[in-house]
């Protein structure tokens, strides 16, 4: 029996994993869970899985969590201290980091560095941190399993593989709700609209990311430290029925490609048992009844957030660090109705050229420059 961590067990990411838990017949045992103010859930989660040890992230209900947990045998964990507290436990054998943002980034070094494997959702981690959190993983001999579709699919069609034959890795993409929208009119999106996937539920700040195609961008960064590849060596294709996750190219023009319906609990599942495809009831994919499936190239016109995520990448320093704090930012002030659609890229690309340009050499650098960045952002609004 596998024992596992959830931190954000009541987001989009940590609801799907505690229902992969539920098929798995007791194949695992849940230490912990985490939350930021979700508490409902959480007491449910709690009350259900009967974790060893639990974190709220808003301190203020911890009377509330304390009154309602106090039949378990349950430790109790408040705010940012508990959460990194909670992430450094090593009485665990994988962690599923589904926090979203980069507030998600330095529970993934606790995870590494208390020797704990990962299943990461939390795409931040490496587009900030990607070069560090690598030499822990080899420090601390642990191991990082993608849990995105699409990174998850790059890693099952690479198992067998030599990978000096990789021509090149194929990131594929809805193309989000506006992707047949008219430039002219994308100053009018409202947040409803950005909100509106066609394809998949996730998150609200993941799903204005998907209309920016931000989550393109930031999934690029990702995988060149996830499977070790330079830029020239990672596209993106523009896939609107989202039933092929993502494909390689190798060297003889042979290509392979995963497909699946657009689902995330089966890219979380095997993360969970890999090497192992474990039988699962979840919808399989009848090609059919599809019809057709399309592709095409991404407008960078359109979805500048693309091309900053490759500026970014290929400036290295760091700029992958301002990038993803500023957009966290922008994305929550558009949330927020205080800018418009268009400002998020806008915005973003201001941040990079105006910021302080530094090596990343450690954890201070990447907290003093997503401080400054937070801090332009909000003097931009």
């Amino acid at each position: 029996m596998k024992k596992l961590g959830i931190l954000g067990s009541t987001g989009s990411i940590g609801t799907q994993t505690l229902n992969v838990i539920d098929t798995l017949d007791s194949g695992f045992e849940i230490v912990y869970l985490t939350a930021n103010q979700n508490i409902e859930l959480l007491i449910n989660q709690s009350l259900k899985f009967n974790p060893k040890y639990v974190c709220i992230g808003d301190e203020s209900k911890k009377d509330q969590i304390k009154k309602a947990l106090s039949n378990l045998d349950c430790k109790i964990f408040y705010g940012r201290k508990g959460l990194l507290e909670i992430s450094s436990c090593n009485e665990i054998d994988i962690c599923l980091n589904g926090l979203v943002g980069a507030s998600g980034m330095e529970p993934t070094v606790n995870v590494l560095k208390a020797e704990v494997d990962i299943a990461l959702s939390n795409k931040e981690s490496l587009v900030m941190a990607g070069d560090y959190i690598n030499k822990l993983k080899i420090e601390n001999n642990c191991q990082i399993f993608p849990v995105d579709s699409e990174h998850s699919a790059i890693w099952q069609c690479l198992v067998g593989e030599n990978l000096d034959e990789i021509r090149k890795i194929i990131l594929t993409g809805s193309g989000g709700p506006f992707r047949t929208r008219d430039l002219s009119s994308f100053e009018n999106i409202n947040i409803s609209e950005a909100l509106n996937h066609p394809n998949w539920q996730m998150g609200r700040k993941i799903t204005i990311d998907s209309a920016t195609m931000m989550n393109k961008g930031l999934e690029v960064i990702e995988a060149k430290w996830l499977f070790d590849l330079p830029p020239e060596k990672i596209d993106i294709i523009v896939h609107p029925q989202s039933i092929i996750h993502s494909m390689v190219e190798f060297l003889d023009s042979s290509v392979k490609a995963q497909l699946g319906v657009p689902d995330m609990k089966v890219p979380i599942q095997y993360a969970l048992t890999y090497p192992n495809h474990i039988k699962s009831n979840w919808e399989e994919l009848n090609l059919t009844k599809i019809g057709s499936l399309t592709f095409e190239e991404p407008n960078l016109e359109k979805f500048k957030c693309i091309k900053l995520a490759y500026d970014a990448m290929n400036a290295e320093n760091s700029y992958p660090v301002v990038l993803n704090v500023a957009n966290d930012n922008t994305v929550q002030a558009f949330l927020d109705g205080k800018i418009k659609f268009t400002d998020i890229p806008r915005l973003n690309e201001f941040a990079m050229e105006m910021h302080p340009v530094t090596n990343i050499n450690d954890m201070k650098t990447i907290e003093e420059l997503s401080n400054w960045t937070e801090k332009f952002i909000k003097e931009q609004i």
